[in-house]
């Protein structure tokens, strides 16, 4: 459809509404919407590694989990139980949010100890989380899983290593319980490990909070939207990038970029309203990325 924003701004939301045709054209208007009409804006943060790189969207068979970015590498293990039983690579939106909130949390606070209690339960249900159910089990699989694997970075050149056996936290994501009367369902604190905390403040990316509720649980379009939060607002002309490098970032689990293609850009669309700032072209060999505005104000 039209540019969503501006069909919104001129004509009202309801006129846009009745113009989207399909399932994910209404998932547009809603999101641009959102992210219109908030008042204030909530910025967050995350490391700017994952920016270039990203977690599994699906459960892996494997316990080693490495990915290729723009001159980054990712290299992800699992952890283990206290039986010696590999507990699993976290994956999929419910890992991504929770990591959010942690390094948003740290990069706010300017201390690597952040609060849990109560607090991260109310952020993630703003971002369309209500913890009970299915929900409450996959986000107590998701921190369990972020709490034991360990994580290193390195650069695409040379190998050089950027992050040296570091993990996400030192100790553990408990939980203790999910009833709604109860004031805490995690721990009162946990502790981000020393040395991504280091990595997150010394290149920390901003994000807009609105936007990730808009996009909601949809791990490549939380992905793209960190990617585009990252790249656009520092360009100084436009950059071409191929569907093959796209793919090499963003493809894991598609066989075909033909099929890789078509899934990526519906991911994108949603991305670009979450971002209204955000100037993106798609053409045959990719897409062309041009200078815009941050995805939130200047700090």
């Amino acid at each position: 459809m039209a540019d969503v924003h501006q069909l919104i701004i001129r004509h009202g939301v309801e006129e846009a509404r009745r113009q989207a045709a399909t399932k994910h054209e209404r998932l547009l208007v809603e999101a641009a919407y959102q992210v219109l009409s908030e008042d204030a804006e909530k910025i967050g943060f995350t490391y700017s590694g994952f920016a270039l790189t990203s977690l599994p969207h699906k459960p892996q068979p494997g316990l080693v989990w490495r990915r290729e970015g723009h001159n980054l590498i990712l290299l992800l293990e699992s952890g283990r139980n206290s039986s010696g039983v590999p507990v699993g690579l976290p994956y999929g939106s419910y890992a991504r949010f929770i990591l959010l909130f942690l390094q948003s949390e740290a990069v706010k606070s300017g201390s690597r100890e952040i609060e849990l209690g109560r607090s991260m339960r109310v952020w993630l249900g703003t971002m369309g989380l209500s913890i009970g159910g299915t929900t409450y089990r996959m986000v107590t699989e998701q921190a369990k899983r972020i709490a034991g694997c360990r994580l290193q970075f390195f650069t695409e050149k040379g190998g050089k290593e950027l992050m040296r056996h570091g993990g996400f936290i030192d100790g553990s994501i408990s939980v203790i319980g999910v009833s709604d009367e109860q004031a805490n369902l995690w721990q009162d604190r946990v502790l981000l490990n020393e040395e991504f905390y280091r990595a997150l403040r010394s290149h920390p990316v901003p994000v807009s909070e609105s936007a990730l509720s808009a996009i909601g649980p949809r791990s490549m379009v939380i992905d793209i939207y960190i990617w585009l939060a990252y790249r656009l607002h520092v360009l100084k002309q436009d950059i071409d990038v191929g569907w093959p490098a796209l793919y090499s970032q963003f493809g894991c689990g598609f066989k075909l970029i033909r099929k890789f293609r078509l899934h990526f850009i519906n991911c994108l669309e949603l991305a670009l309203a979450a971002y209204p700032e955000a100037r993106v072209s798609v053409g045959d060999s990719g897409l062309t990325l041009h200078p815009s505005r941050p995805a939130v104000a200047k700090l």
